[in-house]
């Protein structure tokens, strides 16, 4: 069966993943890239360097993020949306961002750039020893879609 998710299983699923990926265009390129993220109800956060996807959501604030969950190719939900980037400059702001990105769950075994800070899981007290360009993306419309097989256990979801 192939469905769409409520609000609120869209919800579920962007608060439960730590992956999604980005989608930007600007001057005549698009481009999607993936992303370690945290998302708090409003805004996804993001933390990342310099390079092609900042220079692009500068010049095009207007941005996709999508994230998915699966067991298998039969059993899986996934979540689009759309909306605007904003590089977070104020230290109150960025610290609220960074405190998100921080307290994620992420899985035993993580990559170098969802940990933000070289010494993690140990984090410094003062945030503004963390480096990088911290950056939020405020989602103004979402919509989800699911399949999932007749055979699937129910507690899986």
């Amino acid at each position: 069966m192939i469905g769409k998710l409520t609000s609120a299983e869209i919800e579920q699923v962007l608060s439960q993943q730590v992956i999604g990926r980005i989608g930007c265009h600007a001057k005549g390129k698009t481009y999607v890239v993936p992303i370690s993220y945290a998302y708090d109800g409003d805004f996804i956060y993001g933390h990342t360097q310099e390079g092609l996807k900042i220079d692009m959501m500068r010049d095009n604030p207007s941005v996709c993020f999508e994230t998915d969950c699966f067991d298998d190719m039969a059993n899986w939900k996934s979540v689009i949306a759309w909306g605007l980037f904003e590089e977070i400059r104020d230290a109150g702001d960025r610290e609220h961002a960074l405190n998100q990105l921080l307290q994620r769950n992420l899985p035993m075994i993580s990559s170098e750039t969802t940990h933000i800070t070289p010494n993690w899981p140990f984090v410094p007290e003062n945030r503004n020893e963390i480096g990088g360009i911290v950056y939020r993306i405020w989602l103004r419309e979402k919509t989800g879609r699911y399949e999932k097989t007749a055979v699937f256990h129910e507690a899986a979801w």
